[in-house]
């Protein structure tokens, strides 16, 4: 029996995937990925990543990522709110606080991210979330409103996941569940996570899966590779792959692709 993944973000705009697109997205397919979510990071991406997803068959977010924020124009809201209308538009970021790297200030992140929570809960839609070393900020932006979304890429602390599991959200898991290194944290907060709240997702191309084997040539992550992410969940689960798979395609249609979300 196949098995059909959905991969709840990848990159594709990025440069990395420029010399070979059709070709990734082709493997993706071969590999049982039918569906992507398609990331938009700045006005720019998000437009890309709207019309990749109407040449593939996918579906794409629209927002600016924290590391975007010091680059927001003026009417940056009214310009994703433009892009939302079109109908592989099915979430707004990504977007949040990052306070790891702080590429952008961080009252002018908190500012942009405001503004973005304030888009879906108008709108009525998920929003795709980014935290790093950002929680306690993170959670006094969201209690100011209400919204169904994802926390994209968790790699946070119990406390964390446990509020945004009672907030509502659902989780998004990586390839760095794969790393022994970096991924210990988080693979024993794995089975924490109930099943109707776990999303998986590549964040291709990066985070390739470091238990991946045999090993590619390139660093780069595809989503052809996202087999592997489930296949580490299910063993940290106690499940089967198959079932990881079932229960992810089906969180997914729910918060993205029914009409007002979980």
């Amino acid at each position: 029996m196949s098995i059909a993944f959905i991969d709840a973000g990848v990159n594709l705009t990025s440069n990395q995937f420029d010399k070979d697109r059709a070709e990734v997205v082709a493997r993706a397919k071969e590999a049982g990925i039918e569906n992507m979510l398609l990331i938009g990071c700045c006005l720019k991406s998000s437009e890309i990543s709207f019309h990749q997803a109407a040449q593939f068959g996918f579906v794409s977010t629209a927002g600016i990522h924290p590391h975007d924020a010091k680059d927001a124009p003026d009417d940056f809201i009214s310009r994703i709110t433009q892009l939302i209308k079109n109908k592989e538009v099915v979430a707004i970021g990504e977007c949040g606080l990052d306070f790891n790297r702080d590429f952008s200030p961080r009252p002018k992140q908190q500012q942009v991210l405001q503004a973005q929570l304030a888009l879906a809960n108008q709108f009525d839609m998920p929003v795709y979330l980014h935290e790093r070393d950002a929680f306690e900020s993170m959670r006094f932006q969201l209690e100011k409103t209400s919204i169904n979304g994802v926390l994209h890429c968790f790699t946070g602390e119990q406390a964390a996941l446990e509020y945004y599991l009672d907030y509502g959200l659902m989780i998004g898991i990586t390839g760095w569940l794969c790393d022994e290194r970096r991924g210990e944290q988080l693979q024993k907060l794995l089975p924490l996570i109930p099943d109707d709240r776990l999303l998986l997702e590549t964040d291709a191309p990066y985070l390739l899966p470091r238990s991946l084997k045999p090993k590619p040539k390139s660093r780069r992550n595809e989503p052809a590779f996202l087999h592997e992410v489930a296949k580490v969940a299910a063993e940290l689960r106690g499940q089967s792959v198959e079932h990881i798979t079932e229960i992810t395609r089906h969180n997914f249609e729910r918060l993205f692709m029914s009409p007002q979300g979980c």
